[in-house]
């Protein structure tokens, strides 16, 4: 929603300045900012290898203006908000929990769970609409000719627009993998993963059982602007940040992990989706490494790290040979091998 800190959380972790006034729709344009993700294997392994260079993996966070009730009908510019969040992966939902008199709250009263119950009827909503457009298109073409893939299609919208309109986000709905694959085109707002930011100046909050379920982490921005203000020893004895924390449950949500390379030129970090064989892993790198894949020598960091060197690894037998069908592990150490 709009004055819930949504822009000061973004400034935090970009450093970016961007502009952030006690009005609602102050961002129209979404931000967009690149945010080092934290990894302490990457320092390690770079101090192991006395690399030139380190290049760490990086996440994409947007900041889009506040949604507001109505907004899948267009109150408050929220279609073209709502096209905003469509062009995301996951969501971060900023939810207000703080209380501040000369900060206005669009609803007048500080309501977390109210707050989130809005946004997601009004994606639904947004939702809904879509599957329909979709259905009614699906209908012309059936008319036009039979088709035995319209017919699956379509049974698979209608089972979408039924869900919707009970109120049951996209991604809750029961699809199975082989669903999702006919549907997923239509870039549904409740098909994305959500993490809730509590904004609280409470230490001690206390957030209801219901939404303690959800996917969520708690932050004080305002400490954390504070802290953001102050030099390093002033910061000793006060609670460190804890933006990598979000930082790092974001990319958790987007379901990617990290494998690794290593030497004296580099240390670099590679991102792909949990669950990549070695071959797909190896596109990460260059196309060429999943098109010429021949096998991958593979170790974890901290083995690799206790081994002492990479020699030492080799002879102990800890370095091993895998083919396309192995499945990367977060924190593997690889050398790819590709034909000539």
């Amino acid at each position: 929603m709009p004055n819930v800190g949504k822009s000061t959380l973004f400034k935090l972790l970009t450093k970016k300045q961007v502009s952030i006034e006690n009005y609602p729709f102050c961002t129209i344009d979404p931000n967009v900012g690149v945010v080092q993700v934290p990894d302490e294997r990457l320092e390690k392994l770079a101090l192991f290898s006395r690399s030139k260079k380190t290049v760490p993996t990086v996440i994409e966070f947007v900041d889009i203006a506040g949604l507001v009730k109505g907004a899948s009908r267009g109150e408050g510019l929220g279609n073209q908000f709502l096209a905003h969040i469509r062009e995301v992966n996951a969501i971060a939902e900023v939810v207000r929990v703080f209380e501040n008199e000369k900060i206005i709250h669009v609803h007048k009263e500080i309501n977390p769970q109210s707050d989130i119950g809005v946004i997601e009827t009004e994606l639904i909503l947004a939702d809904l609409e879509t599957v329909n457009k979709r259905l009614i298109k699906l209908e012309k073409e059936k008319k036009a000719g039979y088709d035995k893939k319209l017919e699956k299609q379509s049974a698979v919208v209608e089972k979408l627009r039924q869900s919707l309109e009970k109120g049951i986000a996209a991604k809750d709905c029961g699809l199975t993998n082989e669903e999702y694959e006919m549907v997923k085109d239509l870039c549904l707002l409740t098909f994305k993963p959500v993490l809730y930011v509590f904004n609280s100046s409470a230490k001690n909050i206390v957030i209801p059982e219901e939404l303690k379920k959800k996917n969520h982490i708690v932050l004080d921005f305002k400490a954390e602007e504070d802290l953001a203000e102050m030099s390093d020893s002033e910061k000793t004895e006060l609670e460190p940040s804890r933006l990598n924390n979000l930082i790092i449950e974001a990319y958790k949500l987007l379901n990617l992990i990290n494998f690794l390379t290593t030497g004296e030129d580099e240390t670099r970090s590679w991102t792909i989706k949990r669950g990549a064989n070695a071959p797909e892993a190896g596109a990460a790198i260059h196309t060429d490494f999943q098109e010429k894949f021949v096998k991958a020598d593979v170790i974890d960091w901290q083995i690799l790290l206790n081994a002492g060197s990479y020699a030492n690894a080799r002879e102990k037998g800890l370095v091993r040979t895998e083919g396309k069908n192995y499945i990367v592990q977060d924190g593997d150490v690889i050398i790819f091998k590709i034909a000539p």
